[in-house]
């Protein structure tokens, strides 16, 4: 592995920033309940996500995955691929690497595993998210499920440390409901919520390197 990954590594079995980092990103409305309560949490479902690094061009990339429009509560974002533990998942690294084959195509066993972000629970859909952070030796190929994936979106470490792509708006949630939120604006795409809160935490870790 190349040495920024070989560093990553190493910093990722260190304190992690958790919930200190995650806060930068986090929405901001007085009826949203405090995703960091302990109580809040019981009986969650158990999710993860993969943020999929590779080196492309000379630079360090990792994809992120636009959903398509629906009748739901992430209809449109973007996110990380990922998605529920099943019973069949011998990990939580299991089930990142799997959802991440069936949506973007990357097979499970070309990724090294390097680590764990922090968990984040996600209120709207219930889930506590484990980000789990990978690297593949060259760049993927990517083939999209296409009743779950619109596209993909490849993302520079560059740009995720880039401080002027941190911005904030208003965003209407459901009709006549508004919150505030920062978010990262990646040639024109809005990442904002429980994705740019684990990308928070992922620059933290990045900076320190």
């Amino acid at each position: 592995m190349i040495p920024f990954v070989t560093k990553l590594q190493q910093q990722l079995k260190l304190p992690l920033p958790g919930k200190t980092a995650q806060k930068r990103m986090m929405p901001k409305a007085n009826w949203l309940q405090d995703r960091f309560a302990i109580d809040i949490k019981k009986g969650a479902n158990e999710g993860a996500v993969l943020i999929l690094l590779y080196k492309k061009m000379g630079k360090i990339y990792f994809p992120l995955i636009q959903r398509h429009t629906y009748d739901g509560v992430h209809s449109g974002q973007i996110s990380f691929p990922g998605g529920k533990v099943e019973p069949t998942d011998s990990s939580i690294e299991a089930t990142a690497l799997r959802e991440t084959e069936e949506e973007i195509g990357v097979q499970r066993g070309l990724v090294n595993v390097l680590g764990r972000l922090t968990d984040l629970f996600i209120i709207v859909s219930n889930f506590n998210v484990r980000p789990v952070i990978g690297y593949l030796d060259s760049p993927p190929k990517f083939k999209l499920d296409e009743y779950e994936v619109a596209k993909v979106l490849e993302v520079s470490i560059d740009q995720l440390l880039t401080t002027n792509l941190v911005k904030e708006k208003r965003i209407e949630v459901k009709q006549g409901v508004f919150l505030t939120a920062p978010y990262f604006d990646f040639n024109g795409h809005h990442v904002w919520g429980a994705t740019s809160m684990m990308l928070a935490e992922f620059k933290e870790i990045l900076k320190s390197l």
